[in-house]
């Protein structure tokens, strides 16, 4: 099959290439390093001449939910307007399991605004909701420090490695378009304070470390058991343990 991958050089993307390539597909990236402005709509319907299937694995930095909503919204409308023109048969999304549970946060607005598009456009469709990944606990922790202490806020999450993402997200764009993907979810249930904790530990990082909710990363909306998957969620094999002595240190 000929695929094409919007955001193929980024964390998903490049394992989603490295994927369909070891199964011998034949890969079209979608990047600015391949002259394609997703947003802007520039250099997209050349490169989807004869492609199968494109898998948007974009993930572009957003800062209120205005522009996170018309980010999302464009590049998502531009895709699937080449893809029409184009003959494209299947438009792959990966997106949040649990979506629709958290409203205060910027980028959650915008993959839900993909969502409606994505629903709205003309292109066959499969959303692939997953759960957070393995690191996103340590990435709160960097991204929240105040008066020299990291702050993550308690909750449980199903984690998942992005090397299994990329495995689902190759399996759907070899087969029929599914509409709405049951939700994507690591092995087992984790306490995301104790991720970032021994994430933290075996990359060397001595900064205090709190609980809370006050003054981080994320609101109070992110708590309990909010971020976990739905029902008949589709479970993958890596645990955060195998992942923590393979990849963390990375």
């Amino acid at each position: 099959m000929r695929i094409a991958v919007a955001g193929g050089t980024g964390r998903i993307g490049a394992l989603v290439v490295a994927r369909l390539r070891a199964r011998g597909h034949d890969v079209v990236l979608l990047t600015r390093r391949e002259g394609v402005d997703l947003e802007a709509a520039n250099g997209i319907g050349d490169r989807l001449i004869g492609v199968d299937a494109v898998i948007d694995v974009t993930n572009p930095p957003v800062t209120d939910v205005a522009s996170a909503e018309r980010t999302f919204t464009a590049i998502t409308e531009n895709l699937l307007s080449a893809e029409s023109r184009a003959g494209v048969r299947h438009h792959i999304a990966l997106s949040i399991a649990g979506l629709c549970a958290v409203d205060g946060n910027p980028h959650y607005y915008g993959k839900r605004a993909q969502q409606r598009a994505v629903r709205a456009g003309k292109i066959p469709f499969t959303i692939v909701p997953a759960t957070q990944f393995h690191d996103f606990p340590a990435m709160i922790a960097d991204w929240s420090t105040v008066d020299g202490a990291s702050q993550v806020p308690p909750l449980l999450l199903q984690p998942i490695a992005p090397r299994d993402v990329a495995d689902v997200l190759v399996e759907v764009a070899e087969g029929e378009p599914q509409g709405m993907h049951p939700d994507v979810a690591g092995p087992r249930l984790e306490d995301a304070v104790d991720m970032a904790r021994r994430t933290r530990e075996k990359r060397g990082v001595t900064r205090p470390l709190l609980a809370t909710w006050r003054g981080g990363a994320l609101g109070v909306e992110f708590a309990g058991e909010v971020l976990l998957p739905a029902e008949g969620a589709r479970l993958v094999p890596t645990t955060f343990d195998e992942w923590l002595e393979s990849e963390a240190a990375v």
